[in-house]
């Protein structure tokens, strides 16, 4: 194999991943028509065409996604090479790609960045925020955030935080005309503000446990976000009750500024997870976080 080859096919899967010439060459500093003249070039080499063109879109054809399968891991094995010949050199660099929870983010890996970044400097953290499941090997991320009893079994865990306790809260001042809730079925005489799920659209059901048994609520009331602060802002201006990551509101409550109920109702969820697949070689970079995020009780 020719240099030009490897460097064309690395291109390819670039191309591939962002289904743009545009955005491709952005990302390998290069003007679009050197990139499309590599792409056809690379095609006529191995007398198959690789990528299907409109003036909207690039998609790799079928021969395209055979190459891509054998190709990926490859690319990812020699990125891991490089990665691991700077940590023999005594410097870590590279971009580590991860998904989280906003929470998840605030709350484990926020609390460790201006140490870790002063540390490694060649480093770069590349965070999707996201409430749902990603596909992190769909997704070329090289690791994701999520609970422990969510994250899949074939995947390397790692526990990088403590338990996770949830609370139901309101202010004062919404209790003043609105009856405390003894039991969570309870909630529907009450305004309660609800979460939607960003990707998937639906509204987050309250969950609750009751001897060890987990069981989910659906609430309603008149106001519906997206973004967890906009929730406790609503909760501390009166306006219902909220369900949320109990730290988050834990000052406002020792300030009496919400209360809250059906406490022995909330759960507990295991704590926060760095999960990632099983590799030949993890990156040293991804091999640095995790030492920096490991949960230490």
């Amino acid at each position: 194999m020719k240099r030009d080859d490897l460097y064309d096919l690395a291109a390819f899967a670039i191309v591939a991943k962002h289904r743009s010439f545009t955005r491709a060459a952005s990302e390998l500093r290069m003007s679009q028509s050197a990139l499309s003249h590599a792409m056809k070039a690379l095609e006529e080499r191995l007398g198959v065409r690789l990528l299907s063109r409109t003036t909207r879109s690039v998609a790799t054809t079928d021969a395209g996604e055979t190459l891509l399968r054998s190709l990926r891991p490859a690319l990812d094995d020699i990125a891991a090479s490089v990665d691991a010949v700077g940590a023999i050199r005594g410097k870590l660099s590279g971009t580590v790609r991860i998904t989280a929870t906003k929470h998840a983010i605030s709350s484990v890996v926020m609390p460790i960045l201006p140490r870790f970044l002063a540390v490694h400097p060649g480093i770069q953290l590349d965070m999707l925020v996201d409430d749902n499941l990603t596909d992190i090997v769909a997704g070329r991320l090289d690791a994701g955030i999520r609970f422990g009893d969510i994250v899949e079994k074939d995947m390397i865990a790692v526990r990088i935080g403590p338990n996770i306790r949830m609370s139901v809260v309101a202010a004062p001042a919404y209790f003043s005309s609105h009856p405390v809730p003894k039991t969570p079925r309870e909630l529907a005489g009450h305004r309660c503000i609800q979460y939607r799920l960003v990707r998937s659209g639906g509204l987050y059901a309250w969950d609750f446990q009751e001897k060890g048994r987990r069981f989910s609520v659906r609430v309603d009331g008149p106001l519906v976000f997206s973004n967890s602060d906009l929730m406790r802002d609503a909760a501390l201006a009166g306006q219902g009750l909220a369900y949320m990551y109990a730290d988050t509101v834990a000052e406002d409550i020792a300030a009496g500024r919400l209360t809250k109920v059906l406490e022995k109702w909330c759960p507990i969820f295991p704590g926060y997870y760095l999960y990632h697949p099983s590799r030949r070689q993890t990156p040293p970079a991804l091999l640095a976080l995790i030492t920096a995020l490991r949960y230490k009780p």
